[in-house]
Parts: C-alpha cells; sequence; structure tokens
C-alpha cells in the first residue's frame, strides 16, 4: 500500500513540474518574440531612412546599431546667379553673343533678365529655343520703361535706352542682387566669379565697378568732366554688380539738399541739375553719386572690365598682364570694326562657336591663329593677355568630365 502511494505522488510531482517547464517555455518565447519585433521594428525605421537617401549602402559595408531614427537632410536648390543687359536698336547679335559667353563658362544656373526695345523680343525667343542645356539658363524679356513724367528726357540720355539700368532696383523689386553689363562685355571666366565678389562687399558697400582708367595721364574724367566723379580717374558702369537690397533701403548723401534721399528720389534731381554738364549718361550720374557716397562702392581690378583704354597705348592692366583678362568690354565698337583687332578676333570667335562643340579645337586655336594676325597693333602685341585666362576656364571644364558644354 506504501509503495503505491509513494508511485502516485512521484507521478503528481512530475506532472507539476512538466506544467512548470511548458510556462517557462512560453514565457521565454514570449521575450524572444518581443526582441525580434524589436529589432525588425529598428530595421525598417533604418531601411526607410535609407530609402529617403536613396538606396542602402554599398554591400559588404558595416552597420552600427540604431537606437533613433537617422535626421533626414535634403539637398538645397542651387542659388541662381541674376544677369541683366539692355538692348536696343542693332544689338541682338551682340547681346546673345555676350550671354552665349556666359553660359559657356558658367556653373551655377543663370537668370537672365532682359531688357529690350519690342521689335528685339521675337529675336530673342527664337535664338533661345535653340539653345540646348535649358537647365543652365533662364530668360525673361522686359520692355523699355521710364518714369512716364520723363520718359523721353531719359531715353535720349547718351545712348538710346542705356539710362534703363539706373531703374533696375525699382523695377525688379524680387531680386536682392544683380550684374548688370553692357551688351558688349564677353565672359572669359565663369560668371560665378564676379557673383562671388559679393560676399566681399562690406557692412556700408552696395556696389562694385572698376576704375574707368589706370593711368591718369590718359583717363577722361580727371581731364575733362564737369562734374563730381568717383576716386582718381572715375568709374566704368560697363559691368556693374549689385546688392539691390541695400541699393533700395539707403539714404543717399547729395549736394541738392541737406535730407538724404533714397535711390528713387535721387535720380530725377540729379538728371535736373547736372543734365548741360555730363557727357556719358547714366555713368557719369553714378560717378556723382559714388563722389558724395564712396563708402558705397566696393572697386573690382581692370581685368574685371577690361577696355580697349588697356592696351591701345600700351598695357596698363597690371591684373591683367598676371591673370589674363576675366570680362571683355569692347566699347566703342571695337568689336564691328577694324580699330582693335584683337577685340574683334575673341569677340568673333565666340559668336562663331556652337553649343556642344569641342572649345579647344573650335574656339580657343581659332583664337590663337587669328591673334597672331593682330600683332602689328599694341593690343594684339600681348595675345596672352587675351588668352590666359580663356585657356584656364576651358582647363576647367575639361577637367569635369561630367559638366556639359
Amino acid at each position: 500500500m506504501r509503495r503505491y502511494v509513494r508511485l502516485a505522488l512521484l507521478c503528481l510531482l512530475g506532472g507539476l513540474c512538466s506544467l512548470l517547464y511548458a510556462a517557462f517555455c512560453q514565457l521565454a518565447g514570449s521575450g524572444q518574440t518581443a526582441a525580434a519585433s524589436r529589432r525588425l521594428s529598428q530595421a525598417w525605421e533604418v531601411s526607410g531612412v535609407r530609402r529617403e537617401h536613396g538606396g542602402a549602402r554599398a554591400a559588404g559595408s558595416q552597420e552600427r546599431p540604431q537606437r533613433r531614427r537617422y535626421n533626414v537632410t535634403r539637398a538645397q536648390p542651387v542659388e541662381a546667379m541674376h544677369l541683366a543687359v539692355v538692348a536696343c536698336g542693332e544689338r541682338l547679335e551682340e547681346t546673345v553673343t555676350m550671354l552665349k559667353s556666359a553660359i559657356i563658362f558658367s556653373t551655377k544656373p543663370l537668370n537672365f533678365h532682359i531688357f529690350a526695345e519690342d521689335q528685339l523680343h521675337v529675336g530673342f525667343k527664337e535664338i533661345f529655343n535653340t539653345w540646348p542645356f535649358p537647365e543652365k539658363f533662364k530668360y525673361t524679356l522686359y520692355p523699355i520703361t521710364f518714369p512716364s513724367e520723363n520718359a523721353a528726357e531719359w531715353k535720349k540720355l547718351f545712348k538710346p535706352c542705356a539710362s534703363q539700368r539706373l531703374f533696375l532696383p525699382l523695377i525688379l523689386k524680387h531680386v536682392d542682387s544683380l550684374l548688370y553689363v553692357d551688351t558688349d562685355i564677353l565672359f572669359l571666366r565663369p560668371v560665378d566669379d564676379i557673383w562671388a565678389l559679393l560676399r566681399n562687399f562690406n557692412t556700408t558697400q552696395i556696389a562694385a565697378m572698376a576704375p574707368e582708367h589706370e593711368e591718369p595721364r590718359i583717363g577722361w574724367y580727371n581731364r575733362f568732366a564737369r562734374h563730381p566723379y568717383y576716386g582718381k580717374t572715375g568709374i566704368n558702369s560697363g559691368v556693374m554688380l549689385m546688392n539691390m537690397t541695400r541699393m533700395r533701403r539707403k539714404h543717399f548723401k547729395n549736394d541738392m539738399t541737406g535730407a538724404r534721399l533714397r535711390w528713387g528720389e535721387l535720380l530725377m534731381p540729379l538728371l535736373k541739375k547736372y543734365k548741360l554738364n555730363i557727357t556719358w549718361g547714366d555713368q557719369d550720374l553714378l560717378n556723382i553719386m559714388f563722389y558724395h557716397n564712396p563708402e558705397s562702392l566696393f572697386v573690382f581690378p581692370c581685368q574685371w572690365n577690361y577696355r580697349p583704354d588697356h592696351c591701345i597705348y600700351g598695357s596698363n592692366c597690371r591684373e591683367a598682364e598676371e591673370d589674363g583678362i576675366f570680362i571683355l568690354h569692347g566699347n566703342r565698337g571695337v568689336y564691328h570694326d577694324d580699330k582693335q583687332p584683337a577685340f574683334r578676333a575673341v569677340y568673333e570667335a565666340i559668336k562663331k562657336f556652337s553649343f556642344g562643340s569641342d572649345l579647344v579645337h573650335s574656339l580657343l586655336h581659332p583664337l590663337k591663329l587669328e591673334l597672331q594676325r593682330t600683332v602689328h597693333t599694341y593690343c594684339g602685341r600681348i595675345p596672352n593677355v587675351f588668352l590666359k585666362q580663356l585657356t584656364k576656364s576651358i582647363e576647367d571644364i575639361y577637367s569635369k568630365p561630367s559638366k556639359r558644354r
């Protein structure tokens, strides 16, 4: 009897142990499932972030344990550079050649603001529609507009439409900074580089221009001007970099009233006072403005606005001799006559260049050959000044194979 009782107790104890073991296994299994669930959730979060970044890492790379979501950083859009030009009369071809030179060498996208007489608008559109790489530039065409009460007076000042540039801060109110250039400008270096000079402005500077002359003995303003002008030889407004937000906010000192005037308030009084004494129109008015407000001007070297005056009587732009011409300014019509064949050679080379062609064989080599025919002139005797920066700009393009031309 006692033997049966012990056997029953052993069976009861074995059953109890089996129940406890089963419960323990179920509990352990639940913990493993939860841990696996957490790991899967973390993996899903990580893979989701990776998809936002464009895919998983390369095969074979080591992953660190993830404790939280990554902070997703999205690429910021590249800020476009704003370039303005005013074209009237027979300036369509010249303007298009200038814009082509800007596109060839520049890296950031360009926004062109083209102020032109109505009859030129169709011509611009037809040409731009044939240009490749629309991602490199956008353009807006504007009519020529002046304040209605003085429109005729402004339009006939110096050359037709030239004084339009004075009103750009008032018309392009949505544009913070702007590079204005004359139609007879050619870029031999990326627009990006002169655009970067905006970062060099101090807190008082609102615009940047180059001196009118390097050599006072041949300077125009210091010998003939009948009005105030900036510095020793004046400034040339064919290349003008502007922080227009500052220009709109500034109150300018002047010689007409003790009160300081804003940009829009200053223009007409200046014209009325000096219109019988100015020769170069809007450029003279800018000289007068910055004569009274010299702290507002950033002066860049002559290689950013290289004109025939820098070589017609011998080379006098030291910076261009060292580093080459950055921006060529063919004023006085030298792109279209035989007075300065070196300038004309550069213009013709860029005008004839076709987008997509090889820059070395289709632009640089033909230009070198043409410059050899200009050595009988003072400017033609220094071909390296015309070629040095252009060569470097082309080399920079081809050092980046993904860059389109």
